[in-house]
């Protein structure tokens, strides 16, 4: 008797997680996904983009980022040559600035950085609201149990036209990624950890701490956003103010 009441508690605990599991809808995966990459109310941290070729660094740079929401600042710290420069991302619009100009220029967010980082890879993202998520077969990645979308941009303001991306179940965190053009071309993929922890909504969770994009046309160009020291707090609306960004 003990085990048959031992197996009908196992299967009522298997159906009630799978209820809860196909509770979640796309939106809700992807928004908890965007939270760990930094689309929350207020966070700041510093990013270090190292491009690499077979193993060797061969440019780096460095930003302070500040992201509220949809919205992004950034500060260009080094080296010597890039310093001062800024960025400034109002929803899906975004200007450079750099000392000398007489005002900020309108860039796209998928114009490259270095390497294979485009301006909008170190942004805060925005999946569950920028893109058309079409939900595959669930697949394992690394041994996790991954939710598998195909997402279409709604725009082409976005970084990219095209993502697939794999979401641990577990966790609700992007694994990785592959991006495609609008003709269905990978043209390159990407992995993400999430060393760093920060407390939402008085939770402790996972914070990205790196972005390792792997290039599909040559295979040894590998680049990497090291992100660190993320901090939780509002905002003031000055940080993203147009009208103040040459100061």
């Amino acid at each position: 008797m003990k085990r048959i009441f031992c197996a009908a508690a196992l299967l009522a605990s298997l159906v009630m997680a799978a209820a809860a599991d196909a509770s979640l809808t796309p939106h809700e995966i992807l928004k908890a996904a965007d939270e760990a990459r930094g689309n929350v109310a207020g966070v700041s941290w510093q990013v270090n983009i190292q491009s690499t070729e077979n193993d060797e660094v061969i440019d780096n740079m460095s930003y302070e980022i500040k992201a509220r929401g949809f919205d992004v600042s950034g500060l260009s710290l080094a080296p010597p040559k890039y310093r001062g420069q800024k960025l400034l991302m109002l929803s899906s619009s975004m200007w450079f600035y750099k000392p000398g100009l007489s005002k900020p220029v309108p860039i796209s967010q998928r114009q490259k950085l270095l390497g294979d980082a485009a301006y909008g890879d170190i942004a805060s993202t925005n999946y569950a609201e920028d893109y058309e998520a079409n939900q595959l077969a669930d697949e394992t990645i690394d041994g996790e149990d991954c939710y598998v979308f195909d997402l279409k941009a709604k725009s082409d303001k976005t970084t990219y036209d095209r993502i697939k991306y794999w979401v641990s179940k577990k966790r609700l965190l992007g694994v990785m990624a592959e991006y495609y053009t609008v003709s269905g071309k990978k043209f390159k993929s990407s992995t993400m950890d999430y060393d760093n922890r920060v407390k939402i909504d008085g939770k402790a969770r996972p914070f990205i701490s790196r972005i390792t994009f792997h290039s599909t046309l040559m295979n040894s160009d590998i680049t990497y956003l090291n992100l660190s020291n993320p901090h939780i707090a509002p905002l003031p609306d000055y940080v993203f103010d147009l009208n103040l960004f040459m100061r």
